[in-house]
């Protein structure tokens, strides 16, 4: 299959990242439609249950407004223990969020799933371990000043300044800001969507 016979490509999220991290793989979309649906964890929902849920929604909600092309959604939770941490409202919320992070691993999971024109649907997991190290006061109050924490899973961007928090991290480094690379390109191969 040549790259101009396959369908159009869009992309669930109006996360700049994701964009990013999808255009690292040679991949443009036609179409940037973010999916706008309820990301409220139901009751007693795991972290991996939650990723993949919210994932999948993306698509299909989004697969509905665009027939007949590949849609590609992606969704990022963090958890502390079985805690889990979306997307701060104020900067309040987002100082406990790094105060819980401080001096300890936490688990970043990204799911990311593919609709594909013919109504199917395929998605993967991306797992990732990361430990920060003790933030102080003064360290959490200059990151929050900066503003990086907006719109970010955890409060925070790895991709920003708070990579200089990061004394380990086993996983997807991708999979952290947003969009693991490798199950990315895997779900599209295997959906029949030509990535170079």
């Amino acid at each position: 299959m040549t790259r101009s016979a396959t369908a159009p490509l869009v992309l669930a999220s109006a996360s700049p990242r994701r964009l990013d991290l999808l255009r690292q793989l040679g991949l443009e979309p036609g179409a940037v439609d973010p999916a706008q649906i309820d990301e409220t964890p139901l009751e007693g929902e795991s972290a991996r249950r939650l990723a993949l849920r919210l994932a999948e929604a993306k698509a299909r909600a989004v697969g509905a407004r665009h027939p007949r092309v590949f849609v590609l959604a992606a969704d990022t939770v963090v958890a502390a223990g079985r805690r889990l941490m979306g997307k701060p409202q104020h900067d309040e919320e987002a100082r406990r969020m790094l105060g819980l992070l401080s001096g300890r691993a936490h688990r970043v999971l990204t799911a990311v799933a593919v609709a594909a024109p013919s109504g199917a649907l395929s998605r993967r997991l991306s797992e990732t371990r990361v430990r920060f190290k003790r933030l102080t006061d003064v360290e959490i109050g200059a990151y929050l000043d900066g503003g990086e924490w907006r719109g970010k899973a955890g409060g925070y961007a790895i991709q920003g300044r708070a990579g200089a928090f990061v004394l380990a991290l086993s996983g997807s480094y991708t999979g952290v800001v947003g969009l693991p690379l490798y199950e990315t390109r895997a779900l599209l191969t295997g959906a029949g969507f030509c990535v170079p």
